[in-house]
């Protein structure tokens, strides 16, 4: 397993948790903690949540299948693509909802991106 293997597998990781957190956890303590949210906002977004929370699972399986597939130059550039996703989408959260959500998100993805670029 490559450097690029090892972070696309961290940022899959990743995006399963938030997964169960955003599907299962939303209104719980933990899911509240997390996303700062109150009882009542977490009770009234929670199908929002959930939705949100089924992305993040296809950015993951992306992930996964880039690491596993059987061709390493598609699997690579597979990576690159779902890596370029969650970039994407970790720019637009810290946008719009809190600056943190780059350095959780975005930047493991454009570590990944680096490594998949440099690598040639």
């Amino acid at each position: 397993m490559n450097a690029l293997d090892v972070v696309t597998v961290v940022v899959a990781l990743e995006h399963v948790w938030f997964l169960v957190l955003e599907m299962f956890l939303w209104t719980k303590p933990i899911g509240r903690k997390t996303f700062r949210t109150t009882p009542e906002y977490a009770e009234q977004s929670a199908a929002l949540a959930a939705n949100q929370g089924l992305y993040n699972g296809f950015l993951a399986a992306g992930l996964v299948w880039g690491t596993l597939h059987a061709d390493p130059l598609v699997g690579r550039q597979v990576q690159l693509f779902f890596l370029a996703c969650v970039a994407a989408a970790g720019i637009m959260g810290a946008l719009t909802v809190s600056r943190r959500i780059f350095f959780i998100q975005a930047l493991p993805a454009f570590i990944g991106l680096a490594l998949g670029f440099w690598r040639g």
